[in-house]
């Protein structure tokens, strides 16, 4: 079973071919919006927008190679010196929201669009868009975001805790590149954390066959079966019912 799941393979995930024609527009694109945005402060908010769009497609497609830098991350540094969570920011919003949405934000904003992506990401599914847009276009800024943090907490959600650490400039690239490799094979609507949980998951359960810790190994095997339907579930204990038997 962690064999088949081990997110450490022989064989990697292969980087995508880069396409340079593409790769040079997108990036000519994010200097073109970033320099814009000094000019025209008044109409920031319908170009971070598009913004978003863009450094996703960076991210997927690795454009970033094309300037010789080791990750992403490194690529934020250099366009976002200041704080690179509103590129982060961004890329949610073009993420987190369906396309009508997203054809709209250029009307709302980004800061409501921001808004919008925490409700979406929390209800999934079930994310009613039309009466929210239609509140983010008529409320003012300040109570749209009054009106989100009440549905939120309407909500369930799972405490939360932001975590710092301390790493040298040479570890960022194995780090980045952990969790690249990971976006690649959970797919990448998933968090940078829940990334970084699967692959201490996969470190834990590779760690309880060497020192024989059940409870390690069936924690891990739990993540894993968040990938699987149902109906796969109930397979793999007909399965080891049947062996048990």
């Amino acid at each position: 079973m962690v064999g088949l799941t081990n997110l450490i393979t022989k064989n990697p995930p292969m980087s995508p071919e880069l396409n340079r024609k593409r790769a040079q527009f997108v990036l000519t694109k994010i200097e073109q919006i970033l320099a814009w945005e000094q000019e025209k402060e008044a109409e920031r908010d319908t170009r971070w927008v598009e913004l978003g769009r863009y450094l996703c497609e960076v991210r997927a497609g690795q454009y970033w190679r094309l300037e010789d830098l080791h990750s992403f991350d490194e690529f934020l540094e250099r366009r976002f010196p200041e704080s690179r969570r509103k590129a982060y920011y961004l890329m949610s919003i073009h993420e987190q929201l369906p396309p009508p949405v997203r054809r709209q934000l250029k009307e709302i904003g980004w800061t409501k669009g921001r808004e919008l992506a925490k409700l979406a990401r929390v209800e999934g599914q079930h994310f009613d868009c039309a009466p929210w847009v239609h509140k983010a276009q008529a409320m003012p800024r300040e109570e749209f975001q009054r009106e989100i943090e009440k549905a939120l907490r309407g909500h369930e959600t799972e405490a939360w805790e932001i975590l710092s650490f301390k790493f040298y400039k040479s570890q960022i690239p194995v780090i980045e590149r952990a969790i690249e490799t990971a976006a690649l094979m959970l797919g990448s609507d998933k968090s940078r954390g829940y990334c970084l949980e699967m692959i201490c998951a996969d470190f834990l359960a590779g760690a309880s066959l060497d020192n024989g810790s059940p409870d390690l190994l069936l924690n891990s095997i739990a993540h894993y079966l968040k990938f699987v339907s149902c109906e796969q579930r109930q397979m793999l204990v007909n399965g080891i019912s049947e062996k048990a038997s």
